[in-house]
C-alpha cells in the first residue's frame, strides 16, 4: 500500500503493486504522460474560464495538498497542466488551505485554470488509516449532510451550478461485505444531495476497492451513482480506459484517471509535490423540460388519490425522492398536466381541469418548487379527452396543448402564455383508437416536438413528427407491451444523458418504470419505484 497520511489522493495502488516496485514502473516504462519539466515556450496559457468546474474539458491536471499561490499557479501556466484539483473540505481534508478563497479561484479561472473541487470526508467503515469514519447505521445521514457541506464550500468559493464535487473515498479492505454496503448508501446519498443542490456528483477511489464497489452497484436501480468517475491507477498510463471499468459505464466523458502519486515536478522554476491526473469531463446536458424544483434535473408530479393533495419527488438522475406536498383541493380535477413554462414567466407550470365546471386553471411555477396563485385560463373543456402537453408545437414561442374530442378528433390549443388562440384541427378522425398520448421532446432530430400515443388494442407506442407548418406526419411504431400500463408522461432528460425519457406506472403491479429513448425506440423498463397504484394518480 502507498498511503500518504495527510490523506490527499495518494492511494493503494489498483493493481496490488509495492511501493518499490510501482516506482520502477514508472521508471522503465514508456509513459504517454508529459515530462515533467520544460521551458517555458512549450505550452501556452488559455483563455480565461467561465461557468461549471472543471466543465468540458479533456487533458492533463494536477493535485496537491495545499492549494499553490497564485504566484506559483502563473508560473505552472508553463507546465503541460490546465486543470487543478483542490481540497475544498472535508473532515479528514489534512492540510490547511491559507489560499483557497474566492478570490483565489476567481483568479485562477481568470488565467485560464478548471478547478477540480475535492471533498475528503468521512471514510469507509473499514479503512484502517482514519479515525473519521462512516458509521453503517448512518451512512444515508451521514452522505446527505456530508453532501450539504461541500456545496456551501462550493458556492462559497463562488463555483458555478452544475460543477463537479468529488468525494474522495480512500482504498479500504475488500470483501468486506459491510464495508461495502456502508460505502455505497453513503456515496448513493451523497450523490441525491449533491443533485439536490445544484451540483453534479463526482466519486474518487482506488481501482481496487472504492472503483470495484461502485462498478458493481452501477446497474442497481436503488443506487444513486455518481455522475463523474475519478479512479486511481499508478502505472504512469494517461488514459481514461480501463478492462476493470466497463465501456458503457462513466461514458461518454465521465472520466479522470489518477495515473501517478507522489512526486515532484518543476515549472517556471517552481517545484510543486503533486498527483498527476488525465481528466476527459464534459458537462452533462441539461434538461429542457421536467425540472419542477429548479435544481437542474426532472421531476415527478402526482395527485394522491386519496389526499387529494397534489405532490412532488424530485429527481436525482436515478431515483425519486420523498414526497412534498405542494397544495391540497385537486381531488375536483379531473384532468392535471405539466405544459414547461407555459406563462414564460419561469418555473414549470402546472394546468388543470375542474371536472364539475370544465374550467382549465393555470397554477404558474415559481422555478424553485413551488406555485402561485391560479388562473383561469378557459373554459368549456368538458367532454375533452387526453389533454396533453406537445411542448411549441406551432413554434410562436409558447407551449400549446393537444386533446381529443368525444367524436376521436385531436385539436390544437395554441398556447397564448394566460389564454389559448383558436383551436385548430390536426386530425378529423381516427384518434378514439389512440391513447396515452404524450408529446414534447425532439426525438428525430429535426427541430420539430414530437408526439406519442399509444394504440389501445395493440398496446404499441407511435411517434407523430410534427412538420414545419405543424402537421403530423405518418406515426412510426417505436415500442411495444405498454398494455396495461397507465399515465404514460414525459419527463425530460431524466438522467441528464441527453435522451428524452417516459415514465410509466403498470397497473398489475403498481411498479414505476422508466424508460430512456434509444434513437428509434424506447428501452427497456428501470425499476423507478414499487407500489404507486393505489393512492397516486395521475403522474405529471
Amino acid at each position: 500500500m502507498i498511503f500518504r497520511t495527510s490523506g490527499c489522493r495518494s492511494r493503494r495502488l489498483a493493481t496490488g503493486l509495492t511501493a518499490a516496485l510501482a516506482t520502477a514502473l514508472i521508471g522503465t516504462t514508456a509513459l504517454t504522460a508529459p515530462p515533467t519539466t520544460g521551458a517555458a515556450s512549450d505550452f501556452r496559457p488559455v483563455a480565461a474560464v467561465t461557468g461549471p468546474q472543471p466543465g468540458t474539458f479533456t487533458g492533463y491536471a494536477f493535485d496537491t495538498c495545499t492549494a499553490p499561490s497564485s504566484a506559483q499557479m502563473q508560473a505552472w501556466l508553463q507546465s503541460p497542466y490546465r486543470a487543478v484539483g483542490v481540497y475544498i473540505g472535508g473532515v479528514n481534508r489534512a492540510c490547511g488551505q491559507p489560499n483557497l478563497t474566492r478570490e483565489w479561484v476567481a483568479a485562477q479561472l481568470a488565467a485560464g485554470w478548471r478547478i477540480i473541487p475535492l471533498y475528503v470526508g468521512l471514510q469507509a467503515p473499514c479503512a484502517p488509516n482514519f479515525s473519521r469514519r462512516i458509521d453503517p447505521s448512518l451512512a444515508e445521514a451521514q452522505g446527505r449532510a456530508e453532501a450539504d457541506d461541500a456545496a456551501t464550500q462550493a458556492r462559497n468559493l463562488g463555483l458555478a451550478r452544475d460543477s463537479v464535487l468529488i468525494v474522495d473515498i480512500e482504498a479500504y479492505p475488500t470483501p468486506d461485505p459491510v464495508c461495502t454496503d456502508a460505502v455505497n448508501r453513503y456515496v448513493s446519498a451523497w450523490s441525491a444531495r449533491v443533485h439536490d443542490n445544484g451540483f453534479l456528483s463526482g466519486y474518487y477511489s482506488s481501482l481496487s476497492s472504492g472503483v470495484a464497489d461502485q462498478v458493481a452497484a452501477y446497474p442497481r436501480v436503488d443506487h444513486v451513482r455518481p455522475d463523474y468517475l475519478d479512479f486511481a491507477k499508478w502505472d504512469g498510463v494517461a488514459t481514461v480506459d480501463d478492462p476493470a471499468i466497463p465501456a458503457g459505464y462513466w461514458a461518454p466523458k465521465r472520466r479522470m484517471k489518477q495515473y501517478r502519486g507522489d512526486h515532484d515536478e518543476t515549472w517556471g522554476g517552481v517545484t510543486i509535490n503533486i498527483d498527476s491526473n488525465y481528466v476527459d469531463f464534459a458537462t452533462l446536458p441539461t434538461t429542457s423540460t421536467g425540472d419542477f424544483t429548479g435544481n437542474g434535473w426532472s421531476d415527478l408530479l402526482y395527485v394522491d388519490g386519496l389526499t387529494g393533495q397534489l405532490r412532488v419527488r424530485a429527481g436525482n438522475g436515478t431515483s425519486l425522492n420523498v414526497p412534498v406536498s405542494l397544495s391540497g383541493g385537486w381531488k375536483g380535477m379531473d384532468a392535471v398536466v405539466r405544459p414547461g413554462n407555459f406563462d414564460r414567466a419561469g418555473g414549470e407550470d402546472v394546468i388543470a381541469r375542474e371536472a364539475a365546471t370544465g374550467n382549465l386553471w393555470l397554477y404558474p411555477g415559481t422555478g424553485s418548487g413551488g406555485l402561485a396563485s391560479r388562473i383561469r385560463i378557459g373554459t368549456g373543456w368538458t367532454g375533452l379527452r387526453e389533454i396533453t402537453p406537445i411542448g411549441d408545437h406551432n413554434r410562436d414561442g409558447y407551449p400549446d396543448l393537444l386533446a381529443v374530442s368525444s367524436a376521436g378528433a385531436l385539436y390544437l390549443y395554441p398556447g397564448r402564455g394566460t389564454a389559448f388562440g383558436s383551436r385548430i384541427v390536426l386530425a378529423a378522425s381516427g384518434w378514439g383508437a389512440m391513447d396515452e398520448l404524450t408529446g414534447g421532446p425532439d426525438l428525430d432530430g429535426d427541430g420539430q416536438v414530437d408526439l406519442i400515443a399509444r394504440k389501445k388494442s395493440t398496446g404499441e407506442l407511435y411517434r407523430y413528427p410534427v412538420s414545419t407548418a405543424g402537421k403530423l406526419g405518418s406515426p412510426v411504431r417505436v415500442g411495444s407491451g405498454f398494455a396495461g400500463k397507465r399515465d404514460l408522461v414525459r419527463v425530460g432528460d431524466f438522467d441528464r444523458d441527453g435522451r428524452a425519457d417516459l415514465m410509466a406506472l403498470d397497473a398489475r403491479t403498481g411498479t414505476l418504470d422508466r424508460y430512456s429513448w434509444s434513437g428509434s425506440g424506447w428501452s427497456a423498463p428501470v425499476r423507478v419505484g414499487n407500489r404507486w397504484t393505489t393512492v397516486q394518480r395521475p403522474l405529471l
